[in-house]
């Protein structure tokens, strides 16, 4: 779950760490309003959306007055921002944040993530920051430094590696500490911070912050149940996260059942090497029953453009190859669709989970290796 910068930067705020001065905007009145509380110099207006990018695709303005402000809010209300993060139909831009502008001596870039090796929080760190910072990054795998932040002594750790993208300020290192707290206590997949900034005054600042929010512990965190209802998923990714499946809607015609995240973006990237095309990205939640995966696939069966099914599952832990059978052979049987299924199921009861698919008339072929599924799967949907 991406929170918006406002909310991220509110969590923040929560653990010492210092923002500018803001508030969020509906209205170009209201936007307007705001400037009255600041009393700032100059002021930053800034789309709210979920994607990152928006700096260069137009979604950051300054304004010098209030009347400004009220300007550049109306032009950015209302608007679709396409970024390289939000794919071709973009994100509507329904709110705006208006914050007094800085005087900004240097940006980092920071950013607290899970080390796909340890489980630990990872810290990234790069001396150079703001809105041309990915690009960079590409161009020079250098740019960022990073560490693993394990044992009791982590302050230390990040005082270490914020002095190697030169940073030996015992305050900015108080703050990426609070930061990682932050991160710890609220379940966090993400906490970017970009850019990092000190002021010409030698203030240390969050200018902009992206926070990520770990959807498989929402249960130990009821105070974020509203977050979901204000994201802007379509009606379809909505009713798939209602029923434990993280679900993105792609502009494919080849659907995609999964289990696991990892597992979902390997198979996506085999189904486009392959010369296919995803119609979706799913990863059905350890907590996800059989009720809840027919729902995912019946949403699957209800979109038109999908041509073909690839079931590629990995039984184990708590989901098990016929709990996910049983609700594929479910959402068939109550579906006026049929379409072919490709079905590549391995690990823990993966022949029960295939027996059931065949017992059930799905009109299943089974494979044992995922390359051959894959292709197969993107020929029945049209492709290769």
């Amino acid at each position: 779950m991406l929170l918006a910068e406002y909310k991220s930067k509110e969590l923040l705020t929560q653990y010492g760490l210092t923002v500018p001065p803001g508030k969020r905007a509906r209205s170009a009145d209201e936007a307007e309003a705001v400037c009255a509380a600041l009393n700032a110099k100059k002021y930053v207006v800034k789309a709210q959306i979920s994607a990152g990018g928006r700096g260069l695709a137009g979604g950051i303005k300054f304004a010098a007055t209030p009347s400004s402000v009220n300007d550049e809010a109306a032009k950015l209300l209302g608007t679709t921002l396409v970024t390289e993060q939000t794919g071709p139909s973009g994100e509507t831009v329904n709110v705006v944040y208006v914050e007094a502008a800085e005087d900004l001596a240097a940006q980092h870039f920071i950013a607290l993530t899970l080390d796909p090796e340890t489980g630990a929080p990872l810290l990234l760190a790069s001396a150079q920051g703001g809105v041309e910072f990915e690009q960079r990054a590409r161009m020079d795998a250098d740019a960022v430094q990073s560490a693993a932040l394990t044992g009791p002594d982590t302050d230390a750790q990040i005082a270490e590696v914020l002095s190697r993208i030169g940073i030996d300020d015992p305050t900015a290192s108080s703050m990426i500490a609070a930061g990682l707290q932050a991160f710890t206590e609220n379940d966090m997949t993400l906490l970017e911070i970009n850019p990092f900034a000190k002021t010409r005054d030698g203030r240390w600042l969050v200018i902009d912050a992206k926070v990520a929010l770990d959807p498989a512990a929402a249960f130990r965190r009821p105070e974020f149940e509203g977050i979901l209802a204000e994201q802007q998923l379509s009606a379809t990714e909505a009713e798939a996260q209602k029923s434990n499946i993280n679900f993105v809607a792609l502009e494919g015609n080849l659907g995609v059942i999964v289990n696991g995240a990892g597992l979902g973006l390997a198979t996506n990237d085999m189904i486009v090497d392959a010369d296919g095309r995803p119609a979706n990205f799913m990863d059905i939640r350890t907590t996800a029953t059989s009720f809840d995966i027919a729902r995912g696939v019946e949403l699957l069966l209800q979109d038109k453009s999908v041509k073909a099914l690839l079931l590629n599952v990995h039984g184990g832990g708590m989901t098990v190859c016929d709990t996910v059978a049983e609700g594929v052979a479910f959402a068939y049987s109550r579906s006026d669709r049929t379409v072919p299924c490709i079905a590549r199921l391995a690990g823990v009861n993966a022949d029960w989970g295939n027996q059931i698919l065949k017992d059930r008339k799905v009109p299943v072929e089974n494979f044992t290796d995922m390359s051959a599924a894959v292709a197969r799967a993107v020929e029945l949907a049209g492709g290769a």
